[in-house]
């Protein structure tokens, strides 16, 4: 292979050894490494020495005894100052600027004072009133500047807390027309939580009125949003709230409402049969505000699930606007829309509402969204009535059983049953497991849940148009799938449920349905009645069982059993199950030793039912075994039970409290003395 020339001018690093030399060869590319390079005259005008310095290398230092820095030493920054210097300059700089501030003095001041105020359990009462004291000095008059700053806002929360009614006032009045500002602050925000937190008439009602106008700009406001709702929820009268509900109609209403000041209503329903022609405009603009809210994942609102339900109760079933709407609710793929909808009063009557008007698929759809919240639904106030809505219309119950009762009642025996002794025992997930059984009842549906009854008579009418398959066959469908469960949990913790009141009706009211096998059942409530009904409970026990004769509720389910029926008003008689229960030829052999402490004792209609049973075989041991304690039987009937001498002792001190307080009642009507004795033993006497 022929060699090539040296390149001359070709730059390389001269080597440490070549360094200062005069005579530098420049190597030749040895490619076939036989030849060596020819050497290069030093003069030449394209040699050159180039060092590591000149080439941008590292210099190399030969030194061998370099000393390390002094320990301490801080390498000059640009402007010469060391690094410790530097950042001292610049805290004094960044302090310079915090004091030019506005009141900086001031703001200082009542951090400290915060600071000393937050510890109250470490601040005497002497000292937190002259702290306060200074605090309302400092900021009085000057409140709008304190509350806008993060640092601040804190005092001004603390003054509140400690403040007196009179205070708050002052410092709210002294913030009026800036409350909107404040409700778009991070911070300030919640200083109004503190005023609103009191309940004061006058601070709401000079609060609220800061917002009309602008509803619909505070609602999509990151910060102001929450605390508009949640004044809106708790605070608002229903006057306040159907000013503030009515601008998500539109524009126009905004306006209105700055100058008018009669009673108006939120109903959109009414509205639109006022005003017809505005109807397009008006369910636009409402629609529009609703899907901004929901597109922004902002679905928790309780304003907002007012305004759905408004707009759904404008719109006729089957309608286009019906069908836009429903797509908007069932297009949300999170599924947070729904869920959050079950759990407040407008949102939970408004997807009841769109199960019953729903087809089978929409049904279905919905039902799939509350997937894992059914437990968390059933104990809500307003989210059960969901589920509940869901047995009485949708006409798939294995559908319905599939997804709801696994949920509700768990998979393990242990879950099974510690789920429905928890749920039986709170007021509203009792209903989940008691309605298919008991349906609107007044034992279910006392007084006060007049809103739950009349939203299901709601869903009934609608039912009517909509589902088809009949209401018992759809019910006891149900039933025949859930019932397993709840005797299952009836047989393994009879005494845990017996102990309650809810829990004794609930026993009551699976036993005496016509579904189930429930000997075993039946076997561990009697089991779950021995002992001696007498016997005192040891002082040192920590958790004292109650016998079940000792409880009203007990006795009165005991009876219920015994009697193996449902007392019928329009027959005006108990109407035995069939096949019969049998239940007192189970009890009595557990409860025989102990015949007569029953007879005399709280459940003494316990061993009437049994000697009025007709099935019960033993009926004739009971009154022999009775008339040979006739004496017990006829000092129980004739001397004060435990709880007469509790109720007369009670009446004796409400007579003195009277007499002390001067209260005259020489004119009221005399009162009847009340019963005395054991009324379930004078019976029994008289069936001796």
């Amino acid at each position: 292979m022929a060699t090539k020339s040296a390149a001359v001018g070709s730059k390389r690093k001269a080597t440490a050894g070549s360094k200062g030399k005069d005579n530098v060869m420049a190597k030749k590319a040895r490619l076939d490494g036989k030849k060596k390079a020819a050497p290069v005259d030093k003069d030449s005008d394209d040699s050159e020495d180039f060092s590591d310095s000149e080439d941008g290398g590292v210099q190399i230092d030969n030194k061998k005894d370099s000393k390390p820095a002094a320990k301490g030493y801080q390498k000059p920054s640009e402007s010469g100052l060391s690094s410790r210097e530097s950042h001292a300059k610049q805290k004094q700089l960044a302090a310079e600027r915090k004091a030019a501030k506005p009141l900086a003095d001031e703001v200082q001041r009542t951090k400290k004072i915060w600071e000393r105020l937050r510890r109250k359990s470490h601040v005497p009462k002497e000292e937190r009133q002259q702290l306060v004291a200074e605090l309302f000095t400092i900021i009085t008059g000057r409140m709008k500047e304190f509350v806008l700053k993060h640092d601040a806002v804190r005092a001004v929360q603390t003054a509140i807390k400690y403040a007196t009614p009179e205070q708050r006032r002052q410092i709210a009045r002294e913030l009026d027309g800036s409350y909107a500002q404040l409700a778009e602050s991070r911070y300030a925000k919640f200083l109004m939580g503190k005023l609103l937190v009191q309940n004061d008439e006058e601070i709401r009602d000079l609060i609220i009125p800061n917002f009309y106008g602008r509803v619909r700009k505070l609602i999509n406001h990151a910060e102001a949003s929450w605390i508009l709702d949640d004044i809106y929820r708790t605070v608002a009268t229903k006057q306040q709230k159907a000013y503030l509900l009515r601008e998500w109609y539109g524009p126009e209403f905004t306006l209105k409402e700055l100058t008018k000041d009669k009673a108006v209503t939120a109903d959109l329903k009414e509205i639109l049969a006022d005003t017809p022609s505005k109807r397009g405009p008006i369910m636009k603009s409402l629609l529009e505000m609703i899907n901004s809210l929901v597109q922004k994942r902002m679905t928790g609102f309780t304003m907002l699930h007012d305004a759905m339900l408004q707009y759904y109760l404008a719109t006729e079933p089957g309608s286009e606007e019906f069908k836009e709407f429903l797509e908007l609710i069932k297009g949300d793929e999170t599924g947070d829309l729904l869920k959050n909808l079950a759990f407040t009063r407008s949102g939970s009557r408004l997807v009841c509402l769109l199960l019953a008007h729903g087809t089978a698929k929409d049904r279905k759809q919905l039902l799939k969204s509350y997937k894992d919240t059914f437990m968390t639904m059933a104990g809500d106030q307003y989210a059960h009535l969901v589920i509940l809505t869901a047995y009485d219309v949708i006409d798939d119950t294995k559908l319905t059983a599939k997804s709801i009762f696994p949920e509700l009642v768990g998979e393990k025996t242990e879950e099974v049953v510690d789920n429905i002794v928890g749920a039986v025992n709170n007021p509203y997930a009792r209903l989940a497991f008691m309605y298919l059984f008991e349906g609107l009842s007044k034992s279910l549906f006392p007084p006060g849940t007049s809103f739950a009854q009349d939203l299901l008579k709601e869903v009934y009418e609608v039912r009517k148009t909509t589902s088809k398959k009949d209401e018992d066959a759809r019910r006891q469908e149900l039933i025949s799938t859930l019932i397993p469960h709840l005797l299952e949990a009836i047989a393994t913790a009879p005494s845990a449920l017996m102990s309650t009141a809810f829990g004794c009706q609930f026993i009551a009211d699976i036993l005496l349905a016509n579904a189930g096998d429930k000997a075993t059942a039946l076997e561990a409530i009697a089991q779950a009645a021995k002992g001696n009904p007498s016997e005192e409970v040891p002082e040192d026990e920590m958790q004292p069982q109650t016998h079940v004769s000792k409880t009203p509720f007990g006795g009165r389910m005991l009876k219920s059993l015994i009697q193996g029926g449902r007392f019928d008003k329009a027959a005006g008689k108990i109407i035995p199950l069939e096949p019969a229960l049998g239940f007192s030829n189970i009890l009595y052999p557990v409860i025989s030793d102990y015949i007569v402490d029953w007879a005399t004792g709280p459940s003494s209609f316990v061993v009437v039912a049994l000697l009025e049973a007709n099935d019960f075989s033993d009926a004739e041991a009971v009154r022999k075994t009775l008339k040979k304690n006739k004496k017990l039987l006829d000092k129980a009937a004739k001397e004060q039970t435990p709880e007469q001498k509790v109720a007369q002792e009670a009446r004796e001190q409400a007579a003195e409290a009277d007499k002390l307080a001067g209260k005259n009642k020489a004119g009221s009507r005399k009162k009847l003395e009340p019963a005395v004795g054991n009324s379930g033993s004078k019976l029994l006497l008289e069936k001796l």
